[in-house]
């Protein structure tokens, strides 16, 4: 979420169950949300607030919190990711891939790449970003 607005937004993550991952090609594969609740999965950075409603991952941000983030617990190797989304307005999200927060990198903060969720006129939804490791 490199371009923040002034006012909060919120997403909602539909299908989220549809998230998938298994480490070989023998196993099966898993989801990562219950539908249920957030078991197995953490908050990292801003002071944005996730709950689980209606079988769906529902975010919403904080105003003047940094960039705020949901992830996993575990790390998974291969995986297929289906999700549909709903942004609120014209702001700029994205979802997360292959990122670290480590406490030697800015404090923890997550870097890595994120796949853009961008309603604006530029159109930037499914380009790759790479979230707090630009210059």
């Amino acid at each position: 979420m490199k371009h923040q607005k002034s006012f909060p937004f919120q997403i909602v993550f539909v299908g989220i169950a549809l998230i998938y991952s298994s480490a070989s090609q023998s196993q099966s594969w898993s989801n990562l949300f219950n539908g249920n609740n957030l078991e197995g999965w953490k908050m990292l950075n801003g002071q944005a607030q996730y709950l689980a409603l209606n079988n769906e991952i529902v975010g919403t941000t904080v105003l003047g919190s940094p960039n705020s983030f949901l992830a996993t617990e575990k790390s998974f190797g291969d995986f297929i990711l289906e999700l549909e989304f709903k942004v609120d307005g014209q702001n700029n999200s994205g979802v997360q891939i292959r990122s670290e927060s480590k406490p030697d990198y800015q404090n923890g903060r997550v870097h890595g790449y994120q796949i853009e969720i961008d309603p604006s006129n530029r159109m930037w939804t499914g380009g790759i970003y790479d979230e707090a490791r630009r210059e």
